[in-house]
Parts: structure tokens; C-alpha cells; sequence
């Protein structure tokens, strides 16, 4: 159930260039399966835990594809992938504020998300950071990024989560 719902992603991602970041990738989905099912495209997995980054080092062998970085969303560079994804990182307003500026303009962030995601929420934060409409396809949130990052975004790590934007 696991690889299937992660691999639900694929087309979508296929759909921007560039490489790819796995924010909180946790166990490693859905970025692992991203890497595998997409040999030609760089995947990023970005883990705040060192213990789970241990875990994730593991698969690096089998993928040359894949590359595992320690640290905080809100401490990498910002613009620079294609495509940022996310699945149980955050409420989807939060997990929007941290992915989005990862991800250059004319890329998009594709969030895993449930029934009760509000959508309204989540596009007042993209507007803030530079992401445009939010659009739901079938449980997969995509939004695009339209603008570079603004000055003040990333804010400090743990931010988000203790002040959201909306």
C-alpha cells in the first residue's frame, strides 16, 4: 500500500523538471520509490532525524540517483529544486511553507493530503512564499511555484509550526 501510494506521485512529478527533494522523508516514502521509478532524475531525501537519516543511507547503493541530506527544510538553500514532495510532514499549510521554497519558479510542490486538507489555507500561504493556485488531484496537492523566494522565507526553523502563516 505504501509503494503504491508513493508511486501515485510519478506522473505528476514527471510533469516538472529538474531534480527532486523528499522533504521529512522519514522511511523514505515516497521518495525512494520517486528515485527508482525515475533512474534519469536526481532525488534529494531531506531528513531532520538522524536515526531515520541512518535508515536512508542504506538505499544509496542501490540508486545512484539518490542522494540523503541531514537537516531542516528551513536551513537549505531556497529555489533550487524542480519539484519538492511531502507525505504526513505537516498540516498541508505548514508543509506548503517549508516545501515551497525549496523549488524554483516554473517548478511545483506535490503534497499527499486527506480529505479535510483546506485548500483555502494552504493557498494563502503559497501566495506568501511565492506559489501560486493549489490545485487537488485526487489527494495529491500541487502547487506551483510562480515566483522566487521572498526575503524572510525560510523563517527560522520551528516557526511554522508554532506561528502558521494561515
Amino acid at each position: 500500500m505504501l509503494l503504491e501510494d508513493s508511486l501515485r506521485g510519478v506522473d505528476v512529478v514527471g510533469e516538472y523538471e529538474g531534480a527532486i527533494v523528499d522533504v521529512g522523508s522519514g522511511g523514505g516514502a515516497p521518495g525512494i520509490p520517486l528515485a527508482a521509478s525515475l533512474p534519469d532524475r536526481q532525488v534529494t531525501l531531506l531528513e531532520a532525524e538522524r536515526r531515520k537519516v541512518e535508515f536512508l543511507w542504506r538505499w544509496k547503493e542501490g540508486l545512484p540517483n539518490l542522494e540523503v541530506i541531514w537537516g531542516r527544510a528551513e536551513e537549505q538553500p531556497t529555489d533550487m529544486y524542480g519539484v519538492a514532495v511531502a507525505k504526513a510532514l505537516a498540516p498541508p499549510p505548514v508543509a506548503a511553507e517549508w516545501t515551497l521554497p525549496l523549488v524554483r519558479p516554473g517548478g511545483a510542490v506535490v503534497l499527499w493530503i486527506g480529505p479535510s486538507a483546506e485548500l483555502h489555507r494552504v493557498a494563502r500561504v503559497a501566495e506568501q512564499v511565492g506559489g501560486g493556485t493549489p490545485e487537488n488531484r485526487g489527494g495529491l496537492l500541487v502547487i506551483p511555484k510562480v515566483e522566487p523566494t521572498p526575503d524572510g522565507f525560510p523563517r527560522r526553523p520551528g516557526i511554522a509550526r508554532k506561528r502558521p502563516l494561515a
